[in-house]
């Protein structure tokens, strides 16, 4: 085994100052199926480096995510921490903005509910933004659209519709979401001129592009500081980063 290495590695620094300059093409048949059998004997004998190419390749595919990432928090602060669009609950004047993109459909995010409830309720200087990015299907269009009008005609019923949405038992709907509104004292009709009126068209729109450029793929997301934090990460890993955004100025310190 260790000769063979050694017959890899000398056939590789004999070829390698002839390789750089030139291309593969300057190999003749022969060289090709030498070297070929070589590399190929040798991984099937070293299976596990096949593993650690596909970790090294992981961990570059996640270094870019994050760099563009970061880049994309960097270029959009405005439209992440403060769009017309997201109104805020929990203190919408805190000291530490927590930005999540949910959607009325995801389970994750109903079951997540309770985790940044339990954040706000304890911790009364965050500031909590609803970015609604509806990604389920047509219900949970259907729902957002619903959302939005009420967020337009009364935004101090926002987040208690907000919270009755996500709670609610069964699939958000246009039906239920306007039950619920009904229930804080929004009329129907209104609901429906609202939305005719003033659709969340853009709301969408930037929220898709916002979630595009960030890496964000599902729901629920956080934006927490200058990181992205993907999934249902729970009450204890979003306390730590709103703290590290305190103590150090970054959600990982």
């Amino acid at each position: 085994m260790a000769l063979k290495f050694k017959m890899i590695a000398s056939a590789g620094v004999a070829l390698l100052p002839a390789l750089m300059p030139l291309p593969a093409s300057a190999l003749d048949e022969a060289q090709k199926k030498e070297f070929g059998e070589f590399i190929r004997e040798y991984l099937i004998e070293n299976p596990e480096i096949m593993l650690e190419v596909q970790d090294a390749l992981q961990k570059k595919q996640d270094e870019i995510r994050s760099q563009r990432s970061a880049e994309a928090l960097s270029t959009n602060q405005d439209a992440i921490f403060n769009s017309a669009y997201d109104l805020a609950i929990g203190n919408p004047k805190g000291d530490v903005t927590v930005v999540e993109f949910f959607d009325y459909n995801c389970g994750y995010c109903r079951r997540a509910h309770a985790d940044m409830e339990a954040v706000i309720e304890e911790d009364k200087n965050v500031r909590y933004v609803l970015k609604e990015f509806p990604i389920l299907g047509p219900d949970s269009e259907a729902a957002h659209k619903v959302s939005d009008a009420v967020r337009k005609l009364s935004p101090d019923n926002y987040g208690a519709f907000f919270r009755a949405m996500m709670t609610q038992d069964g699939r958000a709907s246009e039906e239920s979401a306007i039950a619920i509104a009904g229930e804080l004292g929004i009329a129907e009709e209104a609901i429906r001129a609202k939305m005719e009126e003033s659709p969340n068209t853009d709301q969408v729109q930037e929220a898709y592009k916002l979630a595009t450029s960030l890496g964000i793929t599902g729901t629920p997301s956080y934006v927490i500081g200058n990181e992205t934090v993907p999934g249902a990460v729970g009450k204890e890993a979003i306390e730590a980063k709103v703290a590290n955004i305190r103590a150090c100025g970054k959600a990982t310190c």
